[in-house]
């Protein structure tokens, strides 16, 4: 009978522990508009003509849109993978002749230019400090971006590159008394001489279930490159909301 009680108590404890602490699934959608602050382009990096789809051209607010999937395991190993697509365009003339990629769209001639940033990720994070009301977690990112820079006029040419990034990731959730609202912040970065990204959210949160959570915030991602093949740096603004659930 005492190892029949004892296996009951440790049965529910499991049962009555928040969500959030166990093994399972936790999915992630994420929703807003976009704001173009920077977008500097010049290809090749090292002989094309720089230009800016903010200053020379007009860039319109764009709808935005993110998935994630994870699965925690026990309590502190989280990994999630995340599915952000991002296209940008902006239309207008330049005052002077830009060459990009070996073409000449001459000064004053109807432009449109393509931004395409899509991110796929992989991260990792550990929780160094978990309570019911509190989680401090870093980990690592691993990133493949699929991005496009193209420029339509007198003729179409289009840049494309995909390939592999590696970020830090940290992340802090915080529910002050353990109470239903609270604050959320996540990052993605890294620097090196090649180039730098930083994806950085900081968002209000609203548990009004014990694994259903709202979320509304801003987002910030900037970085680029500069090398002989692309210069390109872009800083975006996003206002965004989006729910999280567990199962």
């Amino acid at each position: 009978m005492r190892h029949v009680a004892c296996v009951f108590v440790a049965t529910n404890a499991v049962l009555s522990a928040p969500t959030a602490a166990r093994a399972g699934i936790q999915a992630e959608v994420e929703a807003g508009v976009v704001f173009v602050g920077r977008n500097d382009a010049r290809i090749p990096g090292n002989g094309g003509t720089t230009f800016s789809l903010v200053n020379d051209l007009s860039t319109d607010p764009a709808p935005v849109f993110r998935l994630h999937l994870g699965y925690r395991i026990a309590r502190r190993h989280l990994i999630t993978a995340l599915y952000a697509p991002l296209r940008i365009n902006a239309r207008g003339s330049v005052g002077q002749d830009i060459s990009f990629m070996g073409g000449t769209y001459p000064a004053g001639s109807p432009l449109l230019a393509v931004y395409r940033f899509d991110s796929y990720r992989l991260t990792y994070r550990f929780s160094i400090w978990k309570r019911d009301n509190l989680d401090v977690a870093a980990g690592f990112t691993a990133k493949i971006r699929d991005a496009e820079t193209s420029l339509y006029g007198v003729e179409a040419r289009r840049k494309t590159n995909t390939g592999f990034v590696p970020l830090l990731n940290v992340h802090v959730a915080w529910r002050p008394r353990g109470g239903a609202f609270g604050i959320l912040f996540d990052a993605d970065a890294l620097a090196a001489p090649q180039g730098r990204a930083e994806d950085v959210l900081l968002a209000a949160t609203w548990t009004f279930h014990k694994n259903l959570d709202l979320r509304v915030g801003y987002r910030m991602i900037e970085g680029g490159a500069s090398n002989d093949e692309v210069y390109s740096f872009a800083w975006l603004h996003y206002v965004v909301a989006g729910i999280g659930m567990s199962f």
